[in-house]
């Protein structure tokens, strides 16, 4: 136990935010959690269009909602056995340590940072944070991405590494907070070995799972974190797959 260590976590609202904040309360001194509400689906949907266009956010959106609640429903037995495996906790996050803010980016996330006297800051769960924000204090900002950067940046990292036939960039990455998306120097990586009973829904666990303790580490170390190389290969940002390449993806390449 690090109490002398004081952590602000800057968290979105969803299990993850809840399984870091248990895993580190009771190691170092959680000052403050500062929680982003849930943007409106309709705000996300529109930004998506703009990027990607309409065929393909309509086939995001079909996944989201039937493949994905499909298997969030089939999986819960799975689900279960790494929770339990990992000794993940999802009580609440407590009340006395935390605030709830429109945007991570708001005025308040500065002011409490300001005010933290931090010696770390961890992200887990936000939007984009902006440069004002996380170079208010000159204080590490770290971030758990649940892919191997900067290969697969973006979201669900290791779904698309099994796609790609690339099991060896299978993984998780703790990394620094930077301007871009999901591009700030690596800290530290890990791969997972996904089994047959694993798919989209508990791959992002198992690399929770496999990072927690290399996020504890950082933590430790916050006055002297060093960084590692890149890994070979061309850096790219992936999105949610639509429920057709989804479709496709299971049936050619047996990826779940």
């Amino acid at each position: 136990m690090n109490k002398d260590i004081k952590v602000v976590l800057l968290v979105g609202s969803g299990n993850s935010s809840r399984i870091v904040y248990n895993y580190l309360k009771n190691k170092f001194n959680i000052v403050k959690v500062i929680q982003e509400k849930p943007t409106p689906k309709s705000n996300i949907i529109k930004r998506r269009i703009k990027r990607l266009g309409y065929f393909k956010v309509f086939g995001q959106v079909l996944f989201l909602q039937l493949v994905v609640k499909l298997l969030k429903l089939t999986s819960k037995k799975r689900i279960n056995e790494i929770c339990e495996s990992y000794g993940f906790e999802l009580s609440p996050i407590s009340g006395n340590v935390q605030i709830e803010v429109n945007t991570i980016n708001d005025d308040e996330t500065k002011k409490v940072l300001l005010e933290s006297n931090a010696d770390i800051v961890v992200v887990n769960g936000t939007g984009i944070i902006k440069k004002n924000v996380f170079q208010v204090i000159e204080k590490p900002f770290i971030n758990t991405h649940v892919g191997i950067t900067p290969l697969y940046r973006g979201v669900h990292g290791g779904y698309w590494a099994l796609v790609n036939m690339d099991a060896d960039n299978c993984g998780v990455t703790v990394h620094h907070i930077d301007a871009g998306i999901d591009t700030g120097g690596i800290i530290a990586q890990e791969i997972i070995k996904p089994t047959g009973k694993d798919n989209f829904v508990t791959y992002p666990l198992l690399q929770l799972g496999e990072a927690l303790s290399r996020l504890e580490e950082t933590i430790l170390n916050h006055r002297n974190i060093q960084t590692i190389a890149n890994p070979a290969g061309k850096s790219k940002l992936w999105y949610h797959p639509t429920i057709f390449e989804y479709v496709r993806n299971r049936l050619l390449f047996g990826v779940k």
